[in-house]
């Protein structure tokens, strides 16, 4: 009888950083949704297996907002606000996303807060004294304001709560590797996608015959080099989703992975 492998729970996992009884993961699982998930977990391992989590914070950014905060710690500018900070005696939040679930859509999904109020989920970037960074995670009772943002109504007693210390490298870490992955799955993206959505737009834009344009032969009697024909995709798949599978379509995805709900 053939076994069957048991699907890890850390198959989207991009990177982890642990501090002590918590830790920040980033995951791979929403790309398609052009968002960066973290998940911010804080644990008690005297608990029994299965039930040590005690916070558990999912947190989901715009991959454009991400890779701009990306950009000021590659050129130094967010370390450098950090350091000022630090000398300043600042506790303002260097970065800061207010992000959550609306009271309309938590009811729709039968998962409406006692209170009735909206679920608030906010992520900060801090400055930590005894090290460089705090990434804290807080989640509670939230309000949707008239833009449909979610503005945290729990004041400083979130319902959970993660905070996980990091130093500067291990907080590059986080986010240039984030980052690569990123780049690499949008590559694929395109590839995948290529024959079906980009090249035709291509060949529409190419002259058929006539007195279209004409390739002129080179000084040295040659024909000019041929451009190298579109890459074909394999026959069984049709889009990106059907290539990729899992968590990148919406048939195949993890359980919530693709779920508009979370946001």
């Amino acid at each position: 009888m053939e076994k069957t492998q048991a699907t890890p729970e850390n198959q989207d996992q991009i990177i982890r950083k642990d501090a002590r009884g918590c830790f920040v993961e980033v995951k791979n699982d929403c790309f398609h949704l052009e968002k960066i998930h973290l998940q911010f977990v804080a644990y008690d391992k005297s608990r029994p297996a299965g039930q040590r989590y005690t916070n558990n914070i999912h947190i989901y950014i715009d991959v454009p907002e991400f890779l701009a905060l990306t950009q000021e710690a590659a050129n130094g500018s967010l370390h450098m606000r950090m350091q000022q900070y630090k000398k300043d005696g600042k506790s303002d939040a260097l970065y800061e996303h207010l992000g959550g679930t609306s009271a309309k859509r938590l009811a729709f999904y039968g998962k409406a807060r006692p209170d009735g109020m909206s679920l608030s989920r906010v992520v900060k970037l801090t400055v930590a004294a005894r090290g460089d960074y705090f990434l804290t995670a807080d989640s509670g009772p939230g309000e949707e304001n008239a833009t449909g943002l979610i503005v945290p109504r729990f004041g400083k007693s979130p319902e959970q709560h993660v905070s996980v210390m990091l130093t500067w490298r291990q907080l590059n870490e986080l986010l240039f590797t984030t980052k690569l992955h990123y780049s690499a799955w949008l590559s694929a993206k395109y590839m995948a996608e290529w024959a079906g959505i980009h090249a035709p737009r291509l060949e529409d834009r190419t002259p058929k015959g006539g007195k279209g344009h004409q390739e002129r032969p080179s000084s040295n009697g040659q024909s000019p080099p041929q451009t190298p024909a579109a890459p074909q995709p394999a026959p069984q798949q049709t889009g990106f989703g059907s290539a990729f599978g899992s968590v990148y379509s919406r048939e195949k995805g993890s359980t919530g992975a693709d779920d508009m709900r979370m946001f």
